[in-house]
C-alpha cells in the first residue's frame, strides 16, 4: 500500500466518522429520526466489500485523480 493509498483510507475513515458523529449529534439535538443517517452509512459499509462500491471512495478518488482508485467497482 502506497502513502497515497493510506491517505485515502484515512480520509475515508474521517468522513465516515464525521457522518456517524453528525448523525448522533443531530439525533440528540433534533430528534431520533436522524439516526437513520448512521443506519444508512452502516448498511453501505456492510455492503461495500460485496458490491465493491463506496460513495465516499468515489468522491475521494475524484478529489485525488493522480492516484490509483480504491474500490472503484472492480
Amino acid at each position: 500500500m502506497t502513502e497515497q493509498d493510506i491517505i485515502k483510507v484515512r480520509v475515508h475513515d474521517g468522513i465516515v466518522g464525521l457522518l456517524y458523529i453528525g448523525s448522533i449529534a443531530l439525533a440528540h439535538e433534533f430528534g431520533f429520526s436522524y439516526i437513520y443517517i448512521a443506519l444508512a452509512v452502516a448498511i453501505l459499509q456492510i455492503l461495500s466489500p460485496f458490491t465493491k462500491f463506496c460513495p465516499v471512495y468515489t468522491i475521494v478518488n475524484k478529489l485525488m485523480p493522480d492516484t490509483k482508485p480504491i474500490q472503484n467497482g472492480r
